[in-house]
């Protein structure tokens, strides 16, 4: 019946009927990133410097040729494909008796490349050239200062962020759960012990801590996550110490040490699922605070390093751009980053307000 309210309730508020549907959107996305992206190679780092900094919308011929000794089929559903052509952003080709003259994107009218002919596998007529060796790209958001396709690392970057949230409230739910729920119900020098250690945690300042903890492991993808989920665990902890100092003393708790239940059933079965909702929007806040965490370490550098694609590293890498005229190679991850924080506050704000939670 409570369940069958709070749907109700959560229907009614379109809010967070909005943000939940744009997270499950975003959460489809990343799974299916490289099957999304329009550069599916890994990490979608194609890159091709003669056309970097191009507009939304722009287009290219690229003149593909298969490298030797790489399979171009040889794609990951978890890592994308490791590119099996050479890539060459071209302006114009001339084709010769023994092979093809192409003029590469950005260089000089009269400056024309040599291509030989036992380079390319079929004849040389210009309709088979132009169907086997010419692809036309279009690159919808642009590309950023690498020549990389924007809206691909955008798509992939989605999964830093993402997995940095679900990692780091994992993390801090493990430990902030398991220390405030034995603190809460013992009580007495563990409960003492436990909460010298929550305020110590407490008086570090949050992205020094990571920080520091990232450095001691090195930087890099998975030790940013640790990083994170161990910084966040202090205020999972001081709501269930808490909530079960609350609840260790109401009747059914007195009712249930009566009839023999032990401590570990008691906490386990009638004192853990009540704390459900307190979790369920503490997770929420979490989550954000988690991305704007590893968007701000990706941008001091000691994130998740190049060429994974990171959306705060993004705008490292792009932010002198908003002085030269091309801003949104900047205000587009910026927004990306933004929008998913946006929409988990606004989730767990209303899902406190629907599960009535005080804390």
């Amino acid at each position: 019946m409570r369940e069958a309210i709070v749907y109700k309730k959560f229907l009614k508020d379109l809010w967070a009927v909005f943000s939940i549907l744009y997270i499950i959107g975003l959460v489809f996305v990343a799974v299916f990133a490289y099957q999304i992206a329009p550069d599916s190679t890994s990490n979608a780092n194609q890159m091709h410097l003669s056309i970097h900094s191009k507009p939304p919308g722009f287009k290219v011929e690229m003149l593909m040729l298969q490298a030797e000794n790489i399979s171009s089929s040889s794609k990951s559903f978890l890592s994308g494909e490791v590119n099996g052509n050479t890539e060459i952003p071209i302006q114009d080709y001339r084709l010769q008796p023994d092979g093809v003259e192409i003029q590469p994107y950005g260089s000089p009218s009269n400056y024309y490349e040599f291509i030989d002919a036992s380079k390319l596998q079929s004849p040389l007529s210009d309709s088979t050239f132009k169907k086997q060796y010419l692809e036309e790209k279009k690159f919808l958001l642009g590309t950023d200062k690498y020549g990389r396709d924007l809206l691909s690392r955008l798509i992939v970057g989605s999964r830093i962020s993402l997995s940095i949230g679900f990692v780091a409230v994992f993390i801090s739910l493990l430990i902030g759960v398991v220390l405030g729920a034995l603190g809460g119900f013992f009580g007495g020098y563990l409960d003492k012990g436990i909460v010298w250690l929550i305020n110590v945690f407490w008086s570090i300042p949050t992205l020094l801590m990571v920080i520091a903890i990232t450095l001691a492991l090195g930087r890099g993808f998975w030790q940013v996550f640790v990083a994170v989920g161990l910084t966040m665990w202090v205020e999972v902890a001081r709501v269930v110490r808490g909530q079960v100092l609350t609840l260790k003393e109401k009747t059914f708790i007195k009712a249930a040490q009566t009839l023999g239940d032990g401590k570990a059933r008691i906490v386990w079965h009638h004192i853990l699922p009540l704390l459900i909702p307190p979790l369920i929007v503490i997770s929420a806040a979490n989550f954000a605070s988690a991305i704007l965490i590893e968007s701000g370490l990706s941008f001091l550098g000691i994130g998740a390093q190049p060429p994974v694609p990171s959306w705060g590293g993004m705008v490292k890498d792009h932010f002198r751009y908003l002085l030269l005229g091309k801003p949104y190679l900047t205000l587009l991850p910026g927004l990306a980053i933004m929008s998913l924080v946006l929409a988990f506050m606004t989730l767990g704000n209303s899902l406190r307000d629907i599960l009535d939670v005080k804390h």
